[in-house]
């Protein structure tokens, strides 16, 4: 047990008995608490942070999206230079580039303190560490300390960087992507290590700001669970800005040279330096505290908690949702996995949960899939047919600029039923739902021919893809 623990037993004997206690005012944490208390029952929420809403909301999702939509207006009028010669000054704060960020922060909490007040649940501002299986001690502000005790818990604690020993974070040249946003000044160029969706967002939206950015990774292309086409298309986006992709490149060695540049040596010979330095190697359950042991739970060897199908941990009465057990780690899902939790803790019938779920990629341009993708669904079905659609031949995407954009629909052999979509370009996080739709209704793939979609949009992508697979739907036809 920690010191505070020990220190705490002589004065704080008695527990105060809930229903359900939530550790972590998360997106996931959020919804297993309201969903606890709309079920009838007794509920705690216990947020260590001042603010509820988790990394996701202050450290995370709504800061670099945020200073996307700055780079985005800032990318966009660099483009029209004949209206407007625009450049960011030298010197240009951070502060500047993220200004609605500190509104944006407070009206989701005011709205989450609401919701919270009147569904009557406990709020608790303090760390809370397992005591045992069936209680915590939360350790306040100044010291305080108070057991709480529980049939159910949900752990919704989130993840934090992993940072590999190679790469000495400090959080002034060298940051993970919890650090990032506090730079003070705009860097004239950065290096990002990984290719995972954190390092593809930032270095793609800090080279649409004008940053000279150097993309790094171990494997050939960034965001490799998609299929290769949209990433092609990712990447030659983010050349197109000045970008620079190394791909296949192992890191050997960072270090800050003391004077001006963080300095990337790779088992390559090659050297990459610059300003500054993003480490988005991955993200691990964030139970630093929490001592999870006393109450009978371990990592598994990701560095996140394991759960069932029923987000049950494997301990009588403990769940666990959203970041805390891993992929796909998105905001939307751990929301779902965080009422189902609290559904299974308590006993309430519910169906399976929905495998068509959406993902998002915030870049610059944005990448979002729903379904199965190209390479998966050959792996699976075989000779699968695929329509594809260029944003730069639909009218929409000419009026706006959008040359760097595709969506794609992935039909059985068929060629009637959809297995995926995916897109990317801008917009392409809210096309998906049109995709998404048309699955969870089973819809076939002649529905988007059926339909009228407004006109100029980049909905209209949908027919001419769905086209697209008619057509080769009918020649495989003729040809037999």
């Amino acid at each position: 047990m920690s010191e505070a623990i020990d220190k705490a037993d002589h004065r704080n004997q008695q527990a105060t008995d809930y229903d359900v206690i939530v550790i972590g005012s998360g997106p996931s944490g959020q919804k297993a608490a309201v969903q606890g208390a709309k079920a009838g029952k007794k509920v705690a929420l216990v947020e260590q942070d001042r603010y509820l809403g988790g990394a996701c909301v202050h450290r995370g999702t709504i800061p670099s999206k945020t200073l996307r939509e700055n780079a985005l207006r800032v990318n966009h009028m660099r483009q029209n230079a004949e209206l407007a010669n625009f450049e960011l000054a030298e010197d240009t704060e951070m502060v500047t580039l993220i200004n609605r960020l500190d509104e944006v922060l407070k009206a989701h909490d005011s709205y989450m303190q609401r919701q919270i007040t009147r569904n009557h649940i406990a709020r608790i501002h303090g760390r809370a560490a397992f005591v045992d299986s069936n209680t915590i001690e939360i350790v306040k502000v100044r010291g305080v300390a108070e057991r709480l005790r529980a049939t159910s818990f949900v752990i919704a604690t989130g993840s934090f960087p992993r940072t590999p020993d190679s790469v000495p974070v400090d959080h002034e040249h060298i940051f993970d992507s919890d650090s990032i946003l506090s730079m003070l000044y705009l860097p004239k160029s950065l290096t990002v290590l990984g290719g995972g969706v954190i390092a593809s967002e930032y270095a793609s939206i800090f080279q649409a700001l004008g940053v000279e950015v150097t993309m790094i990774d171990k494997y050939p292309r960034p965001l490799g669970f998609l299929d290769a086409d949209l990433t092609d298309t990712f990447v030659h986006a983010f050349e197109a800005m000045g970008g620079t992709w190394a791909g296949d490149t192992q890191v050997e060695r960072v270090y800050w040279d003391g004077l001006a540049s963080v300095v990337t040596e790779c088992a390559d010979g090659r050297q990459f330096s610059a300003e500054k330095l993003l480490c988005a190697a991955g993200r691990i359950a964030n139970v630093k505290h929490l001592q999870i042991e006393n109450a009978g739970l371990s990592l598994n060897e990701r560095g996140l908690i394991s759960v069932d199908d029923s987000l049950h941990t494997g301990v009588a009465g403990i769940y666990a949702a959203g970041d805390v057990i891993g992929p796909p780690s998105l905001a939307s899902t751990s929301m779902e996995q965080g009422r189902r939790a609290t559904c299974n803790a308590l006993g309430m019938e519910i169906g399976a949960m929905s495998q068509t779920i959406p993902s998002g990629i915030y870049g610059i341009p944005e990448l979002s899939a729903v379904g199965l993708s190209e390479h998966q669904a050959r792996e699976k079905y075989g000779d699968v047919i695929i329509g594809r659609a260029n944003f730069e031949e639909i009218a929409r995407g000419q009026i706006s600029g959008i040359q760097d954009g595709m969506l794609k629909i992935v039909c059985d052999t068929s060629g009637e039923k959809v297995l995926g979509v995916m897109i990317v370009g801008e917009g392409a996080t809210e096309l998906i739902h049109i995709g998404q739709m048309a699955m969870l209704a089973n819809a076939e793939v002649d529905i988007f021919v059926e339909s009228i979609f407004n006109f100029p949009t980049l909905a209209e992508a949908y027919r001419v893809a769905a086209l697209a697979v008619i057509g080769q739907r009918t020649a495989r036809a003729n040809a037999f």
